[in-house]
């Protein structure tokens, strides 16, 4: 909104207007609004749910400090939201696909979270909404941006040309220089729809969707849409469910996903940036940068959210939050078209996943073997193990957030390892 008014008056010559056309500006007021948005707001909310007697119960798993935490409220992922969307929608394009597809999520799996969290809080119902109804919700978003990045004309690409691939590195730097203020840099082609995305550690490589139909005689890959959807649908659903699983101390889902979301900003401005996309040898993506703005309010609503969510947690995030910023975090790296860098970039979420895959398919199949389920871990997800091993929840919560502090740097690092 604010961009298309400032937007309107660099047009009649309003001096310091055109600042909103750069997207470092937009994307440090989005922080800015949505870190001062969710600190602001999160002592009243907090104050209504108590006042309210809105708030979580909790199952006694045995675990040192649980019984304190009954009682405090939850659903506050409805701040996160709120400290996304209002900055969102004032320094976006909202013309963007891109935008649109990410606010979508926002609302999608936000409304999705709420529901399972308004069972479990209003009708008393500690199960709250079924893991079918939950997956079936996710599988419709993964329909829609599954559709929306194949289909939409405004999802396309530009690759270098044959002749810039032959270029050196400075001859190529300086035509990108001296072509900077093209709309379209002739060191790139012209942008087109493409199913393609970028491989990790090697160079010059993509993979490219369209080519695995080719056995079935598809050569111009028109019918690929039927693995490409499918695989966005999985990777939403695992990353989202991931990030829920993530969250269940005070504090970890929300510093890690801050983490990664500083990761996904990076990505996404390297990716737009012709200059960027040129020196890494990455493909360029037209119009990404909008998402960097949306990423930058998404990592102040996350920090805000940690000023109240930090142990001892005042506020729990809930479903409504924790299955949201999942959805962020796996459409994000699918627009930007980086998905394959996922096992790096949400590797808490990966290892949380896997742990609890592991001990469940572990006791089930001692179970039937033995006559008795035996597990690997102590207890799953893996936060729940150090905490049976005897480690203080805040230590376990800031390690945690180093791991993926150092799983971010190596995933923008293995961009220059190509």
């Amino acid at each position: 909104m604010l961009y298309t008014l400032f937007d309107w008056l660099h047009k009649l010559g309003m001096p310091g207007s055109g600042m909103f056309h750069y997207i470092s500006v937009r994307s440090a007021l989005a922080f800015v609004f949505a870190l001062v948005i969710s600190i602001c707001c999160g002592k009243p909310f907090v104050r209504m749910m108590k006042r309210r007697q809105i708030g979580e119960e909790i199952r006694d798993l045995g675990l040192e400090g649980q019984s304190s935490k009954a009682g405090t409220p939850t659903m506050g992922g409805i701040l996160i939201i709120a400290a996304i969307l209002v900055p969102a929608l004032l320094f976006c394009q909202l013309n963007n696909v891109y935008v649109l597809l990410m606010i979508f999520t926002v609302v999608w799996l936000g409304g999705l979270g709420f529901m399972d969290d308004y069972i479990k809080v209003f009708k008393k119902n500690k199960e709250g909404l079924s893991p079918r109804k939950k997956l079936i919700g996710q599988i419709i978003l993964g329909l829609v941006v599954g559709a929306v990045m194949y289909f939409h004309p405004a999802a396309v690409i530009c690759e270098k040309n044959s002749t810039a691939n032959a270029m050196t590195p400075i001859e190529s730097a300086l035509q990108v220089e001296n072509q900077a203020n093209a709309e379209t840099p002739q060191i790139f082609g012209e942008p087109h729809q493409s199913h393609k995305t970028t491989i990790p550690f090697f160079k010059n490589h993509e993979m490219d969707y369209s080519a695995i139909t080719r056995w079935m005689g598809d050569e111009t890959g028109k019918w690929s849409f039927l693995f490409f959807i499918p695989i966005i649908v999985f990777i939403i659903a695992a990353v989202s469910n991931g990030a829920n699983l993530t969250d269940g101390l005070d504090g970890l889902a929300t510093g890690t996903t801050s983490i990664i979301a500083v990761g996904i900003a990076i990505l996404a401005y390297v990716s737009g940036n012709v200059v960027f996309a040129n020196y890494l040898d990455i493909m360029y993506i037209p119009n990404i940068g909008e998402l960097v703005i949306f990423v930058s309010a998404v990592i102040g609503g996350c920090l805000g959210f940690y000023w109240w969510n930090c142990y001892p947690a005042q506020v729990f995030m809930g479903d409504t939050g924790s299955l949201m910023l999942g959805g962020i975090v796996a459409v994000s790296c699918v627009i930007i078209r980086k998905e394959l860098l996922i096992p790096i970039l949400c590797g808490i979420y990966l290892a949380q996943s896997i742990s609890v895959i592991m001990q469940v398919s572990y006791f089930k199949y001692t179970k039937k073997k033995y006559g008795e389920g035996r597990r690997i871990f102590l207890m799953a997800p893996l936060h729940h193990h150090y905490q049976k091993k005897g480690m203080h929840e805040s230590k376990i919560v800031q390690r945690f957030i180093i791991v993926s502090l150092l799983l971010v740097v190596l995933t923008v690092v293995t961009l220059k390892i190509r």
